[in-house]
């Protein structure tokens, strides 16, 4: 992914494809996203994207996103509670000195 098409992610509207949040305290949030992005229920076989640290009008909101929390939202993969287990990818682009975060379901 670049830089551009993730700020065309994140200045798109919320879809059945892109979530937006900027709370990572609830990890029920995250899974349930994952869970509707995998099912993929319009049948578009196009990528849903969580989009962490990003508020629902596009804008940035400083959150650091540090590995720890990345190793955690990966982790909603293999604990059993989506099945079948969905394909992840999590990644990160630096821009402007920060790096900003995404994940990826297919």
């Amino acid at each position: 992914m670049t830089i551009e098409e993730l700020y065309e992610l994140i200045e798109s509207d919320e879809s059945y494809r892109i979530e937006r949040t900027v709370s990572t305290g609830n990890m029920d949030k995250f899974q349930e996203a994952i869970c509707a992005f995998a099912n993929d229920i319009p049948g578009s076989r196009k990528k849903g994207y969580l989009l962490i640290g990003v508020h629902d009008d596009g804008s940035i909101s400083g959150l650091k996103v540090d590995d720890v929390l990345m190793k955690k939202i990966s982790g909603i993969r293999s604990d059993g509670n989506i099945l079948p287990l969905p394909v992840m990818n999590t990644g990160g682009i630096r821009s402007f000195g920060q790096l900003k975060r995404y994940l990826r379901t297919t």
